[in-house]
């Protein structure tokens, strides 16, 4: 496309069917918006993107710092830890001023509950998120998802007043479905805006604001709640926080490069070269879930998933109570100290993302490659790492840099199996990421209330046997990964293009499908990939 929605514009598929773009004129405010901007609109999206996803874990993991002041703990700790760290709020003989905002007495169990919470919405509609943004586009999918959670959020503090633990409960799976789209539709953005050969970096970009998230939630919410402050005002920022960028979200980004309004016409003309996409099709295929059930790269990527966020989780959800309840930090000192694990996945994930990129371009690896050793990292190095953290008792600096570590090496998780459904499915990312989320987002809902019921009294040996039960995990879905990934654009994914495997013996996956010629068959090499 060498003009911008100029000239009436044809796109042929191998079906010799075609599609017109109607011409339309730019008026004066297209043009001066177009002169403006001079920055590509693909990392504007990016930009966005990752403050979509920062807004999305700030609202998520609030409630993990939060809890440990709504909490009244002093008729849970009747029980004698021989190994209990020293308190740092203890001085001399001084009596410990009680926070007059810890109401609730919950126990751990109860709370692993509250923590469990959001991801059982999260999980009922990752599918239908996909679905919608593949049919509507991400742009308003996304948007109106994380809008819904940004104002239940600002309603926490009333909700759990009016309600208790109950009423706190429902509204963190209230806001688990409103964040569910978030992955799918992001996925569906990316695969239409991104080339495959910038992937790495832009999934390290956008998918980092999951840890700028943890970050600015975790450093935030210790100083909001420093000095004995009500907990309320966590959830009035964060909320206020979210309303605010999906105001400039709605204006500045848009679900396809085509239906952007003031894109450049060099990058528009770019992206509609580079990037693989069936959008050009005149009629849109249904997601071929019987192929893409049974293929088991797919499989191999739900697993590795599993394994991800069953770890991430553990250390998102709990890290926060292990480090005030385990080794004794104040509050804002845990706040600060929580915040720094996220740093260095931040900052590493943008080395991996950059590494993966060089060797696949320089040809020193596959796609496939790539994708498998960074997920092995993300994986087995974060197993190691909270285990040794475990044995170092009360050690803080140890324990703090041993969890560091582990979530610095869990940076390679962006640029190993996060974007290799970009390279699986470019036509259906939305679908297969809803898919894999929904799967992973178990993970969510069993460790906070598993954790709790592993660490009844929070004591350092009871999280020890949490943590190996979280090495288990990690390491044995990695095994999974390395046996069965791919990085090779899957034959369903484009069944117009690439035709049917040998063996297929499950039906069209296309409407009013002519016969296929043996000439689009795939070779042996693709069909042993899938599982039939």
């Amino acid at each position: 496309m060498n003009e911008f929605q100029g000239n009436q514009v044809q796109a042929h598929n191998l079906l010799g069917q075609k599609t017109q773009i109607p011409k339309r004129k730019d008026n004066s405010l297209t043009r001066t918006l177009r002169s403006c901007c001079v920055i590509p609109q693909r990392y504007i999206l990016g930009v966005m993107g990752l403050l979509g996803v920062c807004n999305a874990y700030t609202m998520r993991v609030c409630l993990n710092l939060a809890i440990t002041q709504m909490v009244n703990r002093t008729k849970s700790e009747e029980h004698f830890d021989p190994n209990a760290c020293p308190d740092d709020v203890l001085i001399g003989n001084k009596t410990v001023v009680q926070n007059p905002y810890a109401i609730f007495d919950w126990d751990e169990k109860t709370q692993g509950l509250i923590l469990s919470g959001f991801y059982y919405g999260y999980a009922i509609t990752q599918v239908p998120g996909g679905y919608l943004a593949e049919k509507f586009g991400g742009k308003w999918t996304l948007g109106v998802g994380l809008l819904s959670t940004a104002l239940f959020t600002f309603l926490t503090p009333i909700v759990i007043r009016a309600g208790g633990s109950t009423w706190l409960f429902i509204l963190r799976v209230l806001q688990g479905m409103g964040e569910g789209p978030t992955m799918p539709a992001l996925m569906i953005m990316l695969a239409r805006w991104v080339p495959p050969h910038e992937r790495s970096f832009q999934g390290a970009l956008v998918f980092g604001g999951a840890q700028i998230g943890n970050i600015f939630g975790s450093f935030m919410s210790g100083v909001l709640l420093s000095g004995g402050r009500d907990w309320a005002y966590v959830f009035y920022f964060f909320g206020g926080f979210g309303i605010f960028w999906f105001t400039l979200w709605s204006f500045l980004c848009y679900s396809t490069p085509n239906s952007h309004p003031y894109i450049s016409k060099k990058e528009l003309s770019y992206l509609n070269k580079s990037v693989t996409t069936a959008e050009n099709s005149t009629k849109k295929d249904p997601v071929p879930w019987k192929a893409l059930l049974r293929s088991a790269s797919v499989w191999a990527l739900v697993w590795a998933a599993v394994g991800h966020d069953w770890g991430y989780y553990t250390m998102v959800t709990d890290l926060p109570k292990y480090s005030h309840d385990v080794l004794k930090f104040d509050i804002k000192t845990t706040g600060t100290l929580t915040a720094l694990p996220y740093i260095a996945m931040w900052l590493c994930s943008f080395l991996f993302g950059f590494v993966c990129d060089l060797c696949i371009k320089k040809g020193w690896h596959t796609i496939k490659t790539g994708r498998i050793i960074h997920t092995t990292i993300a994986a087995t190095g974060p197993a190691i790492c909270i285990i040794l953290a475990s044995y170092s008792g009360c050690d803080r600096v140890a324990a703090m840099a041993y969890f560091i570590l582990s979530m610095a090496l869990m940076g390679g998780f962006y640029s190993g199996m996060k974007v290799n459904a970009l390279d699986l499915a470019p036509n259906y990312a939305g679908s297969l990421t809803s898919l894999v989320n929904t799967t992973s987002t178990f993970a969510g809902i069993v460790t906070p209330y598993l954790v709790g019921l592993l660490t009844p009294e929070s004591t350092l040996a009871q999280w020890r046997i949490a943590f190996w039960v979280c090495f288990a995990v990690l390491v044995g879905t990695n095994v999974i990964y390395c046996i069965w990934a791919d990085g090779e654009q899957q034959w369903w994914d484009d069944v117009r293009k690439f035709g049917y495997p040998q063996g297929w013996k499950h039906g069209a996956l296309i409407p009013d499908e002519p016969e296929q010629p043996e000439s689009v068959r795939l070779s042996s090499k693709k069909t042993t990939e899938d599982v039939y």
